[in-house]
């Protein structure tokens, strides 16, 4: 069975993105996008993989699920789709997303959604955001991928938003990268 890995970069203090919804305060430095893309290449969106010089297959991921304002910045950039190359799931009630092959709009119950997915076969999941969306998922969420960014950010969007309940993950491995960022994987304890 696949598993669904939310894959995504926060601050120390668990932000995804300023108050805002800008990631302008985690580190870019390229040694660190390239060691990221080296392990995770199918992350890296399509428009800018030859520029960055991704070019290996996907060693993780077939499918990403995502929320309407993570999928944004895509459609700003005058694309429909930001990784044409996986299977993509855009949870919004909005019925205003342009056309693409590549792109299912999952309009309600992203949890049953999530779990028609897993039985399928194919590689796992990636959840790439955003907060509301995980804290609707938790629960359907097998494994944790923190890019976990040398700053605090005091306010912004959580890593999990909405939750009333803890949830236990198992520290699984740390690996230091370029730039001070440690990538951080957990598991469901």
């Amino acid at each position: 069975m696949r598993s669904l890995v939310y894959y995504v970069a926060t601050s120390l203090d668990g932000f995804i993105a300023d108050d805002a919804g800008s990631w302008a305060a985690f580190v870019d430095d390229p040694l660190t996008l390239a060691a990221l893309f080296a392990e995770y290449p199918e992350t890296c969106p399509t428009h800018v993989r030859e520029a960055l010089g991704v070019d290996a297959p996907a060693r993780h991921f077939d499918a990403v699920v995502l929320g309407r304002a993570t999928h944004q910045p895509a459609l700003d950039a005058g694309l429909t789709s930001a990784y044409p190359h996986l299977a993509q799931y855009v949870v919004t009630r909005r019925d205003d997303l342009p056309e693409d092959p590549t792109v299912t709009v999952v309009a309600d119950d992203p949890v049953g959604a999530v779990r028609e997915l897993k039985l399928q076969p194919g590689r796992d999941i990636w959840l790439c955001g955003g907060g509301d969306l995980a804290g609707q998922l938790v629960d359907e969420i097998d494994e944790l991928h923190l890019k976990v960014n040398p700053v605090v950010l005091g306010s912004g969007v959580p890593l999990f938003r909405g939750l009333t309940t803890p949830r236990a993950f198992r520290h699984v491995s740390t690996t230091p990268l370029p730039g001070g960022v440690q990538l951080a994987v957990l598991a469901r304890a």
